[in-house]
């Protein structure tokens, strides 16, 4: 069958609970490849709760249902404070990314705590912020940054990456709703090792099958490239 949509590949699925530092519960899941361990881990944030990002936001949850069967990554999702999803509503109430920073640390304890290797930062839009602002705090082998608008991270937070020996990844829709490539370029520039890989005809929700394809595809590059390219269909040749 053709790998497209709501399609949901094997994996071994989870629920879990992340405990924050300041007394919190978060809900998510936790999706490995089915029959093997994985290669690497990505550790998913979310868009913007207040405009309806949540640990189901499509290329969160396309990841999840799709990259342990096709790249044996593991993918962590769960909802920041105060968000819902049909998984359940985490604990507490939206911070504008400042009390998020116990969420992110949540998660990266999470996986700690299981033994996930080489774990990635996977920040989508809202998301971004936080893996640039609280991502150094952590033991990460890179962050990957799609769609980020720069709104909360300041200048002094993007360029204490420079100082960082991880992979920065960032992913810029040419027709942007908040920061197109050329812009973008010049606010990244203080990392000189960043990777911005400008995507044409890239919008900033990623809406449809090619744009998906894209990101997974940018993704496993960064990842795990061993794993391409991606089949498009199930099971692969």
């Amino acid at each position: 069958m053709e790998i497209r949509g709501p399609l949901e590949l094997p994996a071994r699925r989870e629920d879990i609970v992340l405990e924050t530092a300041d007394e919190l519960t978060l809900v998510g899941e936790l999706a490995v490849p089915e029959s093997s361990d994985p290669v690497a881990t990505l550790v998913t944030l979310h868009p913007l709760p207040t405009a309806g990002g949540f640990m189901d936001s499509h290329i969160i949850r396309k990841a999840a249902a799709r990259l342990p069967a096709l790249a044996d990554i593991a993918v962590l999702r769960f909802n920041t404070r105060g968000t819902t999803s049909p998984r359940g509503t985490s604990d507490g109430a939206f911070d504008g990314g400042a009390a998020e920073q116990f969420d992110v640390a949540a998660a990266m304890d999470f996986v700690h705590e299981r033994g996930l290797p080489r774990p990635w930062l996977l920040g989508w839009s809202f998301g971004t912020e936080l893996a640039l602002k609280y991502g150094r705090e952590h033991d990460v082998e890179g962050i990957i940054l799609l769609s980020p608008p720069l709104h909360r991270a300041t200048e002094a937070e993007v360029a204490a990456w420079a100082g960082e020996d991880v992979e920065v990844v960032i992913l810029v829709p040419e027709l942007d709703d908040y920061l197109r490539p050329a812009e973008a370029r010049e606010r990244f520039a203080a990392i000189p090792h960043a990777n911005l890989i400008a995507v044409e005809g890239g919008k900033h929700l990623w809406v449809g099958e090619s744009q998906t394809r894209r990101v997974l595809t940018e993704i496993v590059a960064a990842v795990n490239p061993a794993a391409l390219p991606l089949p498009n269909e199930w099971p692969a040749a």
